[in-house]
């Protein structure tokens, strides 16, 4: 791996816009509070925020920031509206609505209905005064518990902590088993700029987490392994998240599977290490993470 050169920033030699650029491209994809508030003479509004996320599952709370606008420090309706009427309907956006979306956060004047400028469909919630949009996959009914400034000029946050009361489920998104399916979603976020990410099918994939299991670590695996010029650092990640080293048995009967003895027979020293990892590599990413491990331990017999 090729050493690195970086670039040193004072965050406070940026202009607030130069440190919202930045901040918000490497801080990224962000998931999307597409927020329903009401003011206290019942005025609806509905618009999106990109500083958001889930913080806690029991209580169940979210929290957003519908930050001071960068060029003078003004605040924006959602956060009038939920000083006004503690309240916000948190609703989930797919690609279906990415659009309608990004048109709802248009700085209309105060008092004007994005559902009906946006093209949304008002549905009654069943515990708080905001209405949810009917478009979106999942919605939260919320309370606001507190709303934290953390600032006074452009840019800065206030974070609106939100607890949860009530959750509707679109059940298209559902699978057979009822929970939230994630290749149906269809989510998008946010990135810098005017990018936006989606999180279609053929872009996710999985990593087993070692919650109840404990890795090796990649220090416990093989000198030629670390240092392997063919396997990636996600590869020795995934290698170092087996419980144990395989036994000599296992590692023979991989031989065998593989035909690591044919593969291998008319290549000697570098060359027969580059075969033998590379025929690991394809294993690795293909799932057998522990016939990987054996081939290449196959190579230091």
């Amino acid at each position: 791996m090729s050493k690195a050169t970086y670039k040193s920033i004072d965050p406070n030699s940026l202009s607030v816009s130069e440190r919202q650029g930045l901040l918000s491209s490497a801080v990224a994809p962000r998931p999307i509070c597409f927020a329903s508030t009401v003011d206290k003479h019942g005025k609806i509004n509905l618009s999106p925020f990109s500083f958001f996320n889930v913080f806690s599952s029991n209580p169940p709370i979210m929290i957003f920031s519908p930050a001071r606008r960068g060029r003078d420090g003004t605040v924006k309706h959602t956060y009038e509206n939920v000083l006004e009427v503690p309240e916000v309907c948190i609703n989930i956006v797919n690609y279906g609505m990415v659009e309608q979306m990004s048109l709802a956060s248009t700085e209309y004047e105060k008092g004007v209905n994005e559902f009906l400028k946006a093209g949304f469909t008002e549905i009654a919630s069943d515990t708080i005064k905001p209405p949810r949009v009917a478009e979106s996959p999942v919605s939260f009914e919320c309370t606001v518990d507190d709303v934290i400034e953390l600032g006074n000029e452009g840019g800065a946050g206030n974070l609106v902590l939100s607890r949860v009361q009530r959750i509707h489920v679109n059940v298209n998104y559902l699978t057979h088993e009822g929970a939230l399916d994630t290749t149906k979603l269809d989510l998008v976020a946010r990135m810098g700029g005017n990018w936006y990410s989606r999180t279609t099918k053929d872009s996710l994939f999985e990593i087993p987490k070692p919650i109840h299991t404990q890795g090796i670590g990649i220090d416990s695996l093989p000198d030629s392994i670390r240092k392997s010029n063919i396997l990636s650092a996600n590869n020795l990640g995934r290698l170092g998240n087996v419980e144990q080293l395989p036994s000599m048995n296992e590692i023979e009967e991989v031989q065998k599977q593989y035909n690591i003895l044919e593969l291998t027979q008319s290549f000697e020293g570098e060359e027969r290490s580059r075969k033998v990892h590379e025929l690991a590599k394809s294993v690795l990413e293909e799932g057998y993470t522990e016939h990987a491990l054996a081939i290449l331990l196959s190579d230091l017999l």
